[in-house]
Formats: structure tokens, C-alpha cells, sequence
């Protein structure tokens, strides 16, 4: 898979190049390329952004460059989804990542300062945002969304793996632990030392849907209605 990065701060992607997405990358299922948005400006000073029409306070990134950084790497990659990350856009989640994950490829424009031109949107096939909050920047975005998918792509981690990640069937993890077994007085569940598999393996999705039915309550509601009730999932367990 492919990902490329539209950003005005280049140098701020290097945690990409490291741990498992570097294992990635180094692999050749994915591959990660990062665009300064001004090498496309037709400014002398190479400026991509702009006072807004109608006033008020803060710059906008211009549409020009945008368009010609797009338009360029989809010579590289035409069936590439665009992303556009901003406040506006979409709650990203484990499912959105996985949507994305089977694309042929995405191009993530990191938005700033106020925004960008409204035309931009023109060229954009979704908008997202990593939550109700607000950042400098997305590149912050951008890295959280390439981290999730490139964990889903195919060989960069072992088969199987991620369905016992928080959030794959609607609940959070179960508890774990490791040696010793007793710590300052806190021990690890007898269970969990029984050696029987299928016994341990009903603990820990009872564990998960109780976490997650006192942590996140609106997790809990949506594994009811999709799964059917508290004990029908065996995704995790089995």
C-alpha cells in the first residue's frame, strides 16, 4: 500500500521511521512518501497560505498548491482515496481503518492554521478527524491514521493478531499480566495460571465485555445490537 503526505512541516514524520511501521515499510507492504506542500507554490517566496476573504484573524492554506500536489501524485498512484484531516471531518475509528486499509492507496492532506480553501474540498474524497479537540496541525492526524491502517495491512504483523486488538469486535481488552506472578501483594488470577485454555480464554472475554461495559458504555450498547448479546461474540475467545 501506498500512502502519501501532503504537509507544510516535512520534518515532523520521522517517528514513521520507526518500529512497526518501519518494519513495514522495510518489508515493501507499505510505502510512506512525504510532499512539502511548497515545493508546488508559484509564489517567489514559496507562501501557501493567505489572509481570508471577508476578514478575521488567521491564515488560510491556499487552494493552488493543493491541487498541484494532488494532482502530481496521482500520477504516481491514480486510484488513491484523498483525505483531507480536519475538524469537520469524520470520527476516525477501527473501522474506518479498516475501510481504509483496503484501499489502493490514500493521499492525506494535513490541514492548518484556519483551514483550507473551501475548493479544496472539490478534490477531496473524505474528511477526518481523530477527535473533538484541537491540534496545531494534521500532521498529528496523519500519523495516527497511518499507524492504525498500516498495523491491518497484510504481513506486518503476525496472522491473526490484530482480532484480539481493542476495538476489533466493539470492546476493549481484557486484562494482562506477566511474571512474577505476585507483586507488592497483587497477584495474577488463578485462572490465568490453570494452564486450561477454554476456561481462560471465557475469562478474558468475560473481562472484556465488563470493561468495557464500565468504561465505555457506548461500546458496550453497540456490541449488544451487533453481536446479539453479552456472551455472543467468540471472536476473541476462540
Amino acid at each position: 500500500m501506498r500512502i502519501d503526505i501532503i504537509t507544510i512541516f516535512p520534518e515532523i514524520f520521522s517517528p514513521l521511521e520507526a518500529s512497526i511501521i518501519k518494519r513495514a515499510q522495510d518489508k515493501g507492504i507499505l510505502k510512506i512518501c512525504i510532499w512539502n506542500l511548497r515545493d508546488f507554490s508559484r509564489n517567489k517566496h514559496k507562501k501557501v497560505d493567505d489572509a481570508a476573504y471577508g476578514g478575521g484573524k488567521g491564515m488560510v492554506l491556499a487552494c493552488e498548491p493543493i491541487f498541484l500536489a494532488v494532482e502530481e501524485i496521482k500520477k504516481h498512484n491514480p486510484e488513491s482515496l484523498t483525505i483531507l484531516t480536519c475538524p469537520q471531518g469524520e470520527i476516525f475509528n477501527q473501522q474506518k481503518a479498516k475501510e481504509l486499509s483496503k484501499t489502493k492507496g490514500l493521499i492525506i492532506i494535513c490541514g492548518h492554521y484556519e483551514g483550507v480553501d473551501e475548493r479544496v474540498r472539490t478534490i477531496v474524497d473524505c474528511e477526518i478527524s481523530i477527535g473533538d479537540y484541537v491540534l496545531t496541525g494534521g500532521e498529528l492526524p496523519a500519523m495516527v491514521i497511518v499507524d492504525c491502517i498500516a498495523r491491518l495491512l497484510p504481513g506486518v504483523l503476525p496472522e491473526e493478531a490484530t482480532i484480539y486488538d481493542s476495538f476489533f469486535d466493539c470492546l476493549v481488552d481484557w486484562p494482562c499480566y506477566t511474571r512474577p506472578e505476585e507483586f507488592r501483594g497483587l497477584k495474577v488470577p488463578d485462572i490465568l495460571l490453570s494452564g486450561d485454555h477454554e476456561k481462560i480464554a471465557k475469562w478474558r472475554l468475560n473481562q472484556a465485555i465488563e470493561r468495557t461495559k464500565q468504561k465505555r458504555p457506548d461500546l458496550y450498547e453497540k456490541f449488544i445490537k451487533e453481536k446479539g448479546g453479552p456472551h455472543a461474540s467468540k471472536s476473541r475467545s476462540s
